[in-house]
């Protein structure tokens, strides 16, 4: 192909990455412009007198995702990092001395069901089949969809696997349907606190995130979640990706409905093709004349986004004792923490929380005789972050996290760093400060999502705003999506 074909990414979070280096190895001259000083979007690192600790994502799931991308360039994962299976895959917390430990394998899984709620096993053999139904055929003809228009879903094959999907269901009813424990149906409703909806309001689709859980597993990358990017980048440079840090994207150059090249705060840049890998909303409504725009500012406002949180990145002086890597605290109302997230936003009054202690399975990440450790709440997007708030809610924490545990950490605490709505906006221009960006609704599924094409002939969106969503597997998804999208592009021209 002809190698003057220039593409350019905006922002170099893992769809970004993934379109970048797909993209370069089939001959494209691909640049990535990225804001902040590495790659990786929310998912940068955080080093402070001899910890390290991962901003953003935590749980490596969907294994299958990162060996299939990696494999696009006849690599594997262990090329990279040693990855590692976490056991048991968490812990959650129902209460002082409620405690339960989510085992790695099947067998452990059924005997789990079966103390909290007898002769369950049955309904769960049915319930992880029906999820192994849904991820096989959403991984494998769903989530590749560029979902440009319905129509591509008009295919008899998909309308039979569409009944199958419970693509009409809701998680709640599923679950509910299923099994009466209430803790058995915490731990199957849990993911879908992530997806930016209730159980009520999420598809039964996305038990298929059950399936990822429970019988695919909790994995760790020695060394951090921060090992992905690094492999990534360094996949996109093997092919000539270049990437041009700290510089910030403030306008898009149009003629004609054709994108022709970018200004940012280091100059000009100029392209054939472009991906926004940034913000969505930031991109359309700041980076482009109103009349390229796809979707008004009152769209975006209707848009139902998926959480933001509250975060804690904490250096501690001393080791912990029982809790695992991933530790979630369900002693409060799961309910009434959904409904002031989705329904009525606000501060929560008992807010859920997650801790992540990567330190127990990973000795680098924290000095010797040290624990990193960092808590979350997942909040509703757009609401007013002040430092006052972010301390009432850490002081919450810690003393739950102390009556729970046995874990005192007020007086072992090294330095602690908060981040919240503001800082969302602030680094990655987030819309309305959401961590995980649009919720994974039944009228914001597939091709009802924001469009991955735009009213510009050359310029793909990609990213946790378009299809097929949030999390990391899905956005190495959509990038490999856009930049299939782009060689179709430049093939037809």
């Amino acid at each position: 192909m002809d190698k003057k074909s220039k593409v350019i990414v905006i922002g170099s979070g893992f769809a970004g990455l993934t379109s970048a280096a797909v993209l370069a190895k089939q001959g494209f001259d691909v640049t990535v412009i990225e804001k902040n000083e590495m790659a990786g979007g929310r998912a940068r690192t955080w080093e402070k007198d001899g910890f390290t600790f991962d901003m953003g994502p935590s749980w490596y799931w969907m294994p299958d995702v990162f060996e299939n991308f990696y494999k696009l360039f006849n690599k594997t994962t262990s090329d990279f990092y040693d990855l590692k299976r976490l056991s048991p895959s968490y812990r959650i917390f129902f209460g002082k001395d409620e405690v339960t430990d989510i085992p790695e394998s099947l067998p452990k899984l059924y005997a789990l069901f079966e103390s909290l709620e007898p002769e369950s096993s049955g309904n769960l053999t049915l319930f992880l089949k029906q999820a192994k139904y849904k991820y096989d055929v959403g991984m494998n003809e769903y989530v590749f969809k560029p979902s440009h228009s319905v129509m591509e879903y008009f295919d008899p094959r998909l309308l039979v696997s569409g009944i199958k999907l419970q693509l009409l269901g809701n998680m709640r009813k599923h679950v509910h349907e299923l099994f009466t424990n209430d803790k058995l149906r915490k731990i199957l409703e849990f993911p879908v606190l992530f997806l930016g909806a209730t159980p009520q309001n999420t598809p039964a689709l996305y038990s298929l995130m059950n399936y990822a859980d429970l019988a695919m597993g909790t994995w760790y990358p020695i060394g951090g979640m921060h090992k992905i990017v690094n492999a990534m980048q360094e996949i996109a440079e093997s092919v000539g990706v270049k990437f041009i840090f700290n510089t910030e994207v403030t306008k898009v150059e149009i003629e004609d409905k054709v994108a022709t090249g970018v200004l940012t705060n280091k100059g000009a840049f100029k392209a054939d093709y472009f991906i926004g890998n940034a913000d969505y909303h930031h991109i359309e409504q700041k980076l482009l004349d109103k009349e390229y725009r796809r979707y008004s500012e009152a769209y975006w406002d209707k848009r139902t986004m998926a959480p933001s949180s509250l975060l804690f990145y904490i250096g501690l002086n001393k080791k912990l004792h029982n809790i695992l890597h991933h530790n979630l605290f369900f002693d409060e109302n799961f309910d009434q923490h959904a409904e002031e997230i989705y329904a009525q936003p606000q501060w929560p009054s008992k807010p859920l929380f997650y801790a992540c202690c990567p330190s127990i399975t990973d000795a680098s990440v924290a000095p010797e005789g040290c624990e990193n450790l960092f808590f979350l709440i997942p909040l509703a997007p757009g609401l007013e972050d002040s430092e006052a708030e972010r301390e009432k809610y850490f002081d919450l924490m810690i003393k739950r996290f102390h009556i729970i545990t046995g874990n005192d950490i007020s007086k072992n605490i090294l330095f602690k760093r908060s981040y919240a709505m503001n800082d969302f906006v602030q680094d990655y221009y987030a819309f309305k400060g959401n961590a995980y960006g649009l919720a994974n609704t039944l009228m914001q599924t597939a091709f009802l999502k924001p469009k991955m094409k735009s009213k510009i002939k050359n310029f793909l969106y990609a990213g946790q705003l378009t299809v097929p969503g949030p999390g990391v597997p899905p956005a190495i998804v959509s990038g490999q999506v856009a930049a299939k999208e782009i060689i179709k592009m430049h093939k037809s021209t």
